[in-house]
């Protein structure tokens, strides 16, 4: 596994535009420190900071961190599709496999490397959380401050799960600028389905519950929005608003199946194309 990981770090840290695009993927989620830093002045009428409104209070912060940091996945994801891109173009596929690695080896190197940076992503969003929060949060005890900790587990899914679907899409047309056009697509067949089965229910709960079912929409239900959440802790009478945000094993058990169909189709793709 190491061996495949630092095959595919080699490739990576020679290209200059991943390079940038990994240091961007990396740096951006801690735009999170500066917002937690802001202060507002509504002309000299009163300063609005926003730590100290509460948001970054144990253990909420774990949701809003995630949450917010999930959206700066798409700039890892094409380094994701340019990773495939760039073994066509330059045909170091080819030489790969004509030196030896297997095609198997060829789809895990991909896979160990998204793991790999998912794992790297988590563990750095973690420690930043747990420093602002340690500074803005007026709760010091540690049954609170690790309490929602699963918001951790649930964004490390969310991007490897996502970044497996970059992989296939990247295998399926080979194209870095194709296989992003492809979430897009993929968005839209995911709403039709929904109002399909709006169509033949005749319910939208049940139309959602079909949608929660579909990669992009499970992957985004991993970590719900907070916003309501948030304005539930400044006005809990407001019980209207109450929703259900928490992690659910089921949830990560769907986006987990996803990533493994398609890790497992992207292999199946290489293994039946003509090189």
């Amino acid at each position: 596994m190491l061996r495949l990981i630092q095959l595919e770090l080699q490739k990576l840290w020679l290209n200059k535009v991943s390079r940038a695009l990994i240091f961007v993927s990396f740096i951006l989620p801690f735009t999170v420190l500066v917002l937690s830093s802001i202060k507002i002045n509504f002309f000299g009428f009163f300063t609005l900071e926003l730590g100290e409104l509460g948001i970054f209070n144990f253990p909420i912060i774990w949701h809003i961190t995630t949450f917010f940091a999930s959206y700066f996945k798409f700039f890892f994801a094409i380094v994701v599709v340019s990773m495939i891109g760039n073994e066509y173009s330059n045909k170091t596929l080819k030489q790969n496999l004509i030196d030896g690695l297997s095609k198997k080896e060829f789809i895990l190197s991909k896979f160990y490397t998204i793991v790999f940076f998912s794992l790297c992503a988590t563990l750095l969003i973690g420690l930043a959380t747990f420093f602002i929060g340690l500074y803005y949060s007026s709760y010091t005890e540690a049954a609170i401050i690790f309490r929602e900790v699963e918001f951790l587990l649930a964004y490390f899914v969310k991007l490897v799960g996502f970044f497996s679907l970059c992989l296939f899409f990247g295998m399926l047309v080979k194209r870095s600028a194709f296989a992003l056009a492809f979430l897009v697509v993929l968005y839209i067949v995911e709403w039709l389905i929904f109002w399909g089965a709006y169509e033949v229910f005749g319910n939208s709960d049940t139309a959602f519950k079909v949608k929660n079912f579909l990669p992009l929409e499970s992957m985004y239900k991993l970590i719900d929005q907070p916003i309501q959440r948030i304005v539930m802790t400044k006005f809990p009478e407001k019980t209207e608003i109450a929703y259900d945000y928490a992690v659910h094993w089921y949830e990560i058990v769907i986006v987990l199946g996803w990533s493994a169909l398609f890790i497992f189709l992207s292999y199946r793709l290489l293994k039946k194309r003509d090189l």
